[in-house]
């Protein structure tokens, strides 16, 4: 197959032929039209969601008022109150949501599945099973997720060893010591896990300040003393975007020499961990949506360019050169903390490509256009409508 006048983000016009899932070739345009002719249209790596709620999302279900709620403790037992009675099945709310990520051009995603006392495993099986039936649109991680906490919820440690055993690819935390008020025996649970399960862990952590720091620098240690290092995210971290300069210097220290990463959603009224100072101390920042219209916020579409531009605005970014380091954390950088080899626009790489009618990567970002062309592997998996 071939993409004929393709536009790169260097302002090139290419012919790409895709063969066997990868990208065999680029050359200058010959003038010729392909199987598939972009007409000059952008062409970009497939977009990768780094933090995703597949369980719990509300859509396909008419529109529901939200419910404010103002703790993360106080949203939690909203949820647990609340999501047994919705009308539709984790199955078709899932698979709806993947349909949507997918026409904007994800092509990879991480998604934290709750498990606990109340729920079990039954949400960790419906997203399995909607996994299974997607695996040709999307790259597809699973988190196995402590949504209420370890310590304070006895079984749930044995319900993530069994999601593990299962076929999670990673196991999950929750704020060790805003939930669980126990650091050491929350995460002495979670690397446990994880080494016993040869799994990576991704860790939710909103607790802010110094409290949240001293968390993120012991997560690093524990890392760095398991030879973990690549295999652990913490989500969401909004202590980094403390303004005592020491605390932040000693801990994005702590995370690099660790080889510990971090995900963001842009938050809308949280701190944000910094990206560009994140990057230049060597730790590895990406980007995923978080929740996408559920029972803890009415906002998200999956649209991980729209994402991009979220970090933008957030981080202050204006100049071509640091949005496209917005979309960075929305594709390249997400790709190689989830282990994704061969990422990217070059030869050998892999065909997971979106087409957009946009000249430059900076108007993509802050235009988001609609209409996108999408493939996996080489086959089309979303047509411009």
């Amino acid at each position: 197959m071939r993409l004929t006048d393709a536009r790169l983000a260097d302002g090139s016009r290419v012919d790409v032929t895709v063969a066997e899932g990868r990208i065999a070739a680029i050359a200058p345009h010959a003038g010729q039209r392909g199987e598939a002719h972009l007409a000059g249209a952008l062409l970009l790596p497939g977009l990768v969601d780094g933090h995703v709620h597949l369980d719990k999302t509300l859509l396909g279900l008419p529109w529901r008022p939200h419910a404010a709620a103002g703790t993360v403790r106080d949203r939690i037992e909203y949820e647990r109150a609340h999501r047994r009675g919705l009308a539709l099945p984790v199955q078709d709310r899932a698979a709806a949501l993947l349909r949507q990520m997918t026409g904007f051009g994800t092509t990879a995603l991480r998604t934290h599945v709750d498990i606990d006392d109340a729920i079990g495993l039954d949400n960790f099986h419906a997203v399995m099973e909607t996994v299974a039936a997607y695996r040709d649109r999307a790259d597809i991680q699973v988190v196995a997720f402590p949504q209420s906490g370890i310590v304070t919820r006895p079984g749930v440690a044995e319900l993530l060893d069994e999601a593990l055993r299962a076929g999670a690819d990673l196991v999950g935390g929750l704020d060790p010591v805003g939930i669980d008020g126990d650091a050491a025996g929350h995460l002495d649970v979670v690397f446990g896990l994880a080494q016993r399960h040869g799994s990576g862990i991704d860790i939710h952590l909103h607790d802010p300040g110094p409290v949240g720091n001293a968390q993120l620098r012991d997560i690093a240690a524990r890392t760095r003393a398991a030879g973990m290092g690549g295999q652990v995210t913490v989500s969401h971290a909004f202590s980094l975007g403390t303004p005592d300069a020491d605390d932040f210097a000693a801990t994005a220290d702590a995370l690099a020499d660790a080889g510990v990463a971090i995900l963001t959603s842009a938050p809308g009224a949280a701190t944000m961990p910094p990206v560009q100072p994140l990057r230049a101390r060597g730790v590895a920042i990406f980007a995923g949506s978080d929740n996408i219209r559920d029972l803890w916020s009415p906002f998200g579409n999956g649209d991980m360019l729209e994402r991009a531009f979220l970090v933008a605005q957030r981080q202050g970014f204006r100049t071509d050169e640091d949005i496209a380091v917005a979309f960075e954390t929305c594709s390249v950088v997400g790709a190689r903390v989830l282990g994704l080899e061969d990422h990217g626009i070059h030869v050998g790489g892999r065909a997971d490509l979106v087409a957009v009618r946009a000249e430059t990567l900076a108007e993509a970002v802050a235009m988001r256009p609609a209409g996108r062309m999408v493939w996996k592997a080489g086959r089309l998996i979303a047509p411009i409508a």
